[in-house]
């Protein structure tokens, strides 16, 4: 389909002054070499935020000016629309996303996104979501529909002390490549550190690194054979890609992960939208935002 476009706005930082606005757009946003920038602003889709001004190609920008980029609508690719409704009482909505359907507007989807899907079947309402899956796993999604509830779950999905207390927990069915030695039963603690690497075009992508943000991720043989390794994963961080670079790391990436080599580093030229991988968001457990009583919400291992 294609949208309506989109303005993305831009802060000049000190580091920044006085670097021409193209070069500035190229570093900002790597998705695009300066040439295409250098078309984008001669055709004036950029300008200055506060007056509307056109921005030229090679003018110096100042420190703390604020730029506005107006990207033209675009087709977005098609995505699958099968959004089932998991849970509902008014003040919470979960539902089992497909994969493939990105959660929330981001890179080249802005309408196709499970946000909007459910913005569109309740007008009005709004319903925002209170974390986010990947594009390309599948399953529980939590969205807020009012601004109680909404406060409340996003506090307590961002406090790092939530899963380690119980008052959150989060798992997951995954499917790697087959783990060497590895018996149904198994139990693996991986707290390989996760943040940004290097990843040309992009600039950077999460990943395995020494230098990183801790994480963790309890991981239990459910059953395996010679094609892959079928697994329960609970984790008490919520990192970008966790799971799927902390199988990596354990040297059994993900099935069809296009991304992550064993080790939990990218593949070169590799973008982290890439779909293809095997994970499912099976369980969460956590305090209503209105009655504090625990609420459970489940889906079948692989979805119908």
């Amino acid at each position: 389909m294609r949208n309506r476009g989109f303005t993305y706005f831009d802060t000049v930082s000190p580091a920044e002054d006085g670097r021409p606005a193209a070069a500035f757009y190229a570093v900002r946003h790597r998705h695009s070499s300066e040439s295409v920038w250098r078309g984008r602003l001669a055709r004036g889709e950029a300008a200055d935020a506060a007056t509307g001004a056109p921005i030229a190609p090679d003018e110096p920008l100042r420190a703390g000016r604020r730029l506005a980029w107006r990207r033209p609508p675009w087709d977005e690719p098609d995505v699958p629309t099968d959004v089932r409704i998991v849970y509902d009482d008014g003040d919470l909505l979960a539902v089992d996303k497909p994969a493939g359907l990105p959660s929330v507007p981001d890179g080249g989807f802005l309408e196709n996104t499970c946000v909007r899907l459910l913005r569109t079947r309740f007008p009005g309402e709004g319903p925002t979501p209170v974390h986010r899956l990947g594009r390309g796993t599948s399953g529980l999604l939590l969205f807020a529909r009012t601004a109680a509830a909404r406060r409340a779950l996003c506090a307590l999905f961002r406090d790092e002390t939530a899963h380690a207390d119980g008052r959150l927990e989060k798992r997951y069915r995954a499917r790697s490549a087959p783990l060497s030695g590895a018996r149904s039963g198994d139990r693996h603690d991986v707290r390989v550190p996760i943040g940004p690497v290097p990843q040309p075009p992009l600039g950077s992508v999460h990943a395995a690194s020494p230098a990183g943000r801790p994480a963790r991720s309890l991981c239990t043989v459910l059953r395996t054979d010679a094609a892959a390794t079928l697994w329960d994963v609970a984790i008490e961080t919520g990192r970008p890609h966790q799971i799927r670079i902390h199988l990596a790391a354990l040297g059994c990436p993900l099935l069809g992960d296009p991304l992550f080599l064993p080790g939990g580093l990218p593949r070169p030229g590799v973008l982290p939208g890439a779909c293809g991988y095997s994970l499912r968001a099976v369980f969460l457990r956590f305090p209503h935002p209105a009655t504090g009583r625990p609420v459970e919400l489940r889906v079948p291992d692989e979805r119908p």
